[in-house]
């Protein structure tokens, strides 16, 4: 997660300003409006004194990548507190080491597991680094739920009760698309667990309590609200986080974020810090999400969502109105990917998905995390818009995990031959060539690709303004396969008679089959 780590608690300056309006009412003043409402705010004691058993602190000795690499939750380089989090961070890690974890299995350590400092890992091949996070228990028996990029790497886990027990854990799956991860300890007594609720129904308003262990400082607590949801951080495809106010720093990572009847609404996960002190914008995983990723986890050790098999964009208004739509809604299909079940079912480049599984789909980042949490083998009506006219289309979803591995066996690689300079014709901004041998071997375009090539771009054309490069290939103009760049120009005419603003292009980024996407050129009036 490559976002700067501080937040603040912005509470804080509202309990200041509770203290300095209490006074007047001792001395017999009567309450304004402003001291009833903070006196409404809740008091989290009785409720925090329940949760906090259940969250634990989580201690990582995991492989470092490199001699840049960062520990997940260690203090930032610019912080002014760095002097005294290290040295803080260095007793900690020096108590762990004196204490052992307490392993109901018997095995309570020996010096050879002892965590490294960088002289070489436990296989004598790299050197390790140590981190804190957070977790909670969610089944009595032992299974706690955390952040993946907590304990990626991992090559050895210790986990942090509240009343000072220190178990081994182990890993029992973890998932990077959305940053979970599930660990397993063995106790000899029942351990407290919490529950996720329904984070579907969680409004932007809503108080949210927030437990973890920033900075290796264990059982910390804070309060705040849910700020905003359905936020992309681009962290993964399945960007939908909640925004919250509650205080999160570096170590809260994979701790629970808490809803006032002490149900986990989310799994707080990333904070946004551009100046590295603390702005107090946090995210957190709804629950939801992570139900669902856990549930696979345990059962399986890994994922298995559903497979689509389409690569898709946004339908920005200027392609609904090229394509004929009123309004920019779904998730406009760009490419069908062969084999997969899309192409069984017949969908086309082109359609654009409104529907799936009796859920409306808005936009582009809805479709792929509803497809996700769909059964694999499960056939599900998928209702598209094509050619203007909405239709029903059924589709029995493969695995995704499986259309991975299929795409990434392709082949892409092909040889560079010599350059040549291709005749061109200029086009809204593009410079077009034929698609020979000679423009395949020197943008290395794939075989399969059919089309036009764009030998060059015009600066502050209508072409570059769309991301256009040259070696990207035209595969379609308003909707018919181009074999030459008279093609492309015949379309354009065309489209400017009939009274359009603008050309729908298909277009094949660098060339690859698999990397398609539509876009609308205006055109010259």
């Amino acid at each position: 997660m490559k976002l700067p780590i501080l937040a603040r608690n912005t509470l804080g300056a509202v309990a200041l300003s509770a203290l300095a309006l209490t006074a007047p009412v001792m001395q017999g003043v009567a309450a304004t409006p402003a001291v009833a409402d903070v006196a409404m705010m809740p008091n989290v004691a009785d409720l925090a004194e329940k949760l906090l058993p259940s969250v634990v602190e989580i201690s990582v000795e995991s492989r470092a990548n490199g001699a840049d690499s960062v520990t997940p939750d260690s203090s930032p380089n610019d912080s002014p507190f760095k002097d005294f989090f290290d040295e803080f961070l260095k007793r900690r890690n020096q108590q762990g080491q004196k204490d052992q974890p307490k392993d109901n299995n018997g095995d309570q350590g020996n010096n050879d597991d002892q965590p490294n400092n960088g002289d070489g890992g436990p296989d004598g091949n790299g050197r390790t680094v140590n981190s804190l996070g957070s977790g909670f228990v969610i089944d009595s028996t032992g299974l706690i739920v955390t952040n993946n990029h907590v304990v990626d790497g991992e090559v050895k886990i210790q986990v942090h009760l509240q009343d000072g027990t220190i178990l081994k854990g182990e890993l029992v799956g973890h998932d990077a698309k959305t940053d979970i991860a599930v660990i397993r300890v063995k106790s000899d007594k029942p351990l407290p667990a919490v529950a996720f609720t329904d984070s579907d129904k969680v409004r932007v308003g809503e108080w949210a309590l927030a437990i973890g262990n920033p900075f290796g400082l264990g059982g910390s607590v804070s309060l705040g609200i849910i700020s905003a949801r359905n936020r992309d951080i681009n962290a993964g495809p399945y960007d939908d986080y909640f925004q919250t106010d509650a205080a999160i720093n570096k170590g809260n990572s994979g701790g629970p974020l808490f809803n006032m009847s002490g149900e986990v609404i989310g799994v707080n996960t990333a904070i946004f810090s551009p100046t590295g002190g603390s702005v107090g914008i946090g995210f957190s995983v709804p629950a939801n999400t992570v139900k669902n990723v856990v549930a696979q986890l345990v059962k399986y050790g890994e994922t298995r969502r559903g497979w689509l098999g389409v690569k898709i964009q946004t339908v920005t208004p200027d392609l609904a109105e090229t394509m004929g739509l009123d309004k920019s809604k779904g998730a406009l299909v760009a490419d069908v990917t062969a084999g997969s079940p899309s192409e069984k079912a017949g969908l086309k480049t082109g359609d654009v998905i409104v529907g799936f599984d009796g859920r409306n789909i808005a936009d582009s980042k809805e479709l792929p995390r509803v497809v996700a949490e769909t059964d694999v083998g499960k056939e599900v009506d998928v209702k598209i818009v094509r050619d203007g006219k909405e239709q029903d289309v059924k589709v029995t979803l493969g695995r995704l995990e499986d259309g991975e591995k299929q795409l990434a066996s392709v082949d892409a690689k092909k040889s560079v031959q010599p350059e040549t300079t291709p005749k061109m014709t200029s086009v809204l901004g593009m410079s077009l060539g034929t698609l020979d041998d000679a423009a395949r071997a020197k943008f290395k375009i794939d075989d399969k690709v059919k089309g036009v090539v764009v030998a060059d771009v015009t600066a502050g054309g209508a072409a570059v303004d769309k991301g256009v490069e040259a070696g990207d290939v035209v595969l379609e103009a308003a909707g018919k396969p181009v074999d030459s760049p008279a093609d492309v120009a015949a379309a354009a005419d065309q489209a400017t008679k009939d009274g359009k603003s603008s050309l729908l292009l298909l277009m094949s980024k660098s060339g690859k089959p698999g990397d398609t996407r539509f876009i609308a050129l205006k055109l010259k009036k």
